[in-house]
């Protein structure tokens, strides 16, 4: 294990980096990643961990060594140091980085439900729907125009270990249309629209449904994209509902099947 004792070292400045800097993140295909937890997940799912770094004066996290046996380089640091890569107010006792999950768009062609995001920039939504996609088997979140980082620490942390493992593409919309059709799912937008549908009356074991931004919806274009428009019954005074509890709800409507018409 390496003992960083400096600001200036040059593996901190680059834990530094991968916390701050979206366009770094995608440059060097690294992200940030922090706690023992994340860690087990990481190495559980097969992710390329290249630097752990913990807390000098605390426990060695039981992941620490597996990810050294397997390639990483391991630091440990004085509090004050170790705090400048993490990205929470009370840091855990380890961040480390790895390679940045890769899904090509090879991923859509055996997906049979699959969730579009359109100008989705919360992290914390983000992570939350990758991480309900995930527990309920999706086949893929396409992310297109306008989207948060999926690669952002707040999204990492949001996801619990999804990110790991839950196919996420970057298409543009029209792009990602066109060829979930070429594969023979549907497209449907979720929207407030005059001629929108409740989500239960259309058929979902086999679709692709576009969730909008949080403060705008979907776009004009996804609405003409779509080959219907759905909404989520609601009984309530709300006229909406959270990006992330909406995807939920849409995701849980995609795993059962939809009664469809």
């Amino acid at each position: 294990m390496t003992r960083i004792e400096s600001r200036q070292n040059a593996t901190l400045k680059h834990l530094q980096r991968l916390r701050r800097e979206k366009k770094y993140r995608k440059t060097c295909g690294e992200m940030l990643c922090e706690g023992g937890k994340m860690l087990e997940e990481a190495l559980r799912s097969g992710a390329d961990v290249r630097n752990v770094l913990v807390r000098a004066d605390a426990p060695l996290p039981d992941g620490a060594r597996q990810a050294e046996a397997r390639g990483a380089r391991l630091f440990d640091a004085p509090e004050a140091l170790f705090s400048l890569a993490s990205d929470v107010e009370t840091p855990q006792d380890v961040v480390f980085s790895c390679a940045c999950p890769h899904w090509g768009t090879d991923a859509l062609t055996a997906a049979d439900r699959v969730l579009l995001l359109e100008g989705l920039q919360d992290p914390g939504n983000l992570g939350t729907i990758l991480r309900t996609a995930e527990a309920f088997a999706l086949g893929a979140v396409v992310l297109c125009e306008g989207c948060a980082d999926p690669f952002s620490p707040k999204v990492v942390r949001a996801t619990m270990g999804a990110v790991f493992r839950m196919p996420c593409v970057f298409l543009p919309l029209t792009e990602a249309a066109c060829r979930l059709r070429e594969n023979g799912l549907p497209v449907y937008a979720t929207a407030l629209h005059e001629d929108s549908e409740p989500l239960c009356s259309v058929p979902l074991s086999r679709a692709a449904v576009i969730i909008g931004s949080e403060g705008r919806g979907v776009s004009p274009q996804a609405l003409a994209l779509a080959d219907r428009h759905v909404v989520i019954p609601m009984a309530g005074r709300a006229e909406s509902l959270n990006a992330g509890v909406a995807a939920a709800i849409v995701i849980y409507e995609m795993t059962k099947g939809g009664s469809g018409k």
